[in-house]
């Protein structure tokens, strides 16, 4: 973590229907506008620093599943990455904050592909279906974030990730995502148990 990077927080008063809620929130398309307008009348700027111990703020963070038919792009963090306490940690999102180099009309969208580029290598165009809000207030890091939550269709396309030596990533079955679920991040976890009903396999 930098810090001096600044990040795109918002108020949990200023989500639209507020943040008092566990795991993943369906939204549609007016929601999502609805959310864009909170995104550019009520988000700012915060030092990440500040922003990771500050519970009075949600920083906000796109979130993207990738899914082939039955399948869901699985990564696992190597032994490479610098804190140890992420090695050999799985998931199945994509994502990452919102900074001012993302600004503009399209805040939310200019995010989504920054860091789509950022993480994986893909020679086809995402289209990101928005799927809901993601919520965790548990533990001290969920309550400083908010999940938006997108699914992009491979549709047998290639995908891989684009820092192999901290990444490893394929698309996965649901039964190798139930045998790596001790190893899930909690945001992936809430999110399976919500697009399979229960935690898959």
């Amino acid at each position: 973590m930098s810090l001096t990077e600044r990040v795109l927080v918002l108020r949990p008063q200023a989500v639209p229907g507020g943040c008092d809620f566990l795991g993943l929130r369906r939204i549609g398309d007016a929601n999502l506008l609805e959310l864009r307008r909170a995104l550019t009348t009520e988000g700012h700027w915060l030092d990440r620093a500040r922003a990771e111990h500050d519970p009075s703020h949600k920083q906000v963070i796109p979130y993207v599943v990738v899914r082939d038919a039955d399948r869901v792009f699985l990564m696992e963090r190597t032994d490479a990455g610098a804190d140890p306490r992420l090695h050999r940690r799985a998931t199945i999102g994509v994502g990452g904050h919102l900074n001012p180099v993302d600004d503009g009309p399209d805040l939310l969208g200019s995010g989504l592909r920054r860091e789509w580029g950022e993480e994986l290598t893909a020679e086809w165009e995402p289209e990101f279906t928005p799927i809901g809000l993601l919520n965790d207030d548990r533990n001290p890091v969920g309550s400083v974030h908010l999940g938006i939550v997108f699914e992009v269709q491979a549709a047998g396309r290639p995908i891989d990730v684009r820092e192999r030596s901290k990444l490893s990533g394929h698309l996965a079955s649901l039964d190798e995502l139930r045998v790596a679920w001790d190893r899930l991040e909690t945001w992936s976890q809430l999110v399976a148990e919500a697009l399979w009903g229960r935690q898959p396999g």
